[in-house]
């Protein structure tokens, strides 16, 4: 299975900037004027466009084998998670919020 999940944003450049942040580097590809898009598994890609008028709606949840890496490479670029949940099952997720409120998750076991 191949995954390409979009996210509406309002502020194109400020979203482009702090999704750097969040992945770790520029993107991967931008296809167009108003799009860009991250690697961000093997046959995962996450993007942002410029839809305005869609924008804050997004929730995205991507698992990662190494949950407390992910984490301190992504604070260790400045940005922190707005949520942090412990399941029973034995996983936990980080959520980070970006500008318009859509909220990007990294899940993980304990």
């Amino acid at each position: 299975m191949d995954l390409f999940a979009g996210i509406s944003v309002s502020d194109y450049p400020a979203a482009v900037a702090w999704y750097a942040r969040l992945f770790g580097g520029p993107p991967a590809f931008e296809p167009n004027d108003v799009e860009s898009v991250w690697k961000a598994g093997e046959h995962a890609y996450v993007y942002v466009q410029h839809r305005p008028d869609h924008a804050g709606h997004a929730l995205t949840t991507l698992f990662v084998t190494d949950l407390d890496a992910r984490l301190a490479a992504i604070e260790s670029r400045g940005l922190s998670p707005t949520a942090v949940e412990v399941y029973a099952a034995g996983s936990r997720k980080a959520t980070f919020t970006d500008h318009d409120g859509n909220e990007i998750g990294f899940a993980g076991p304990i």
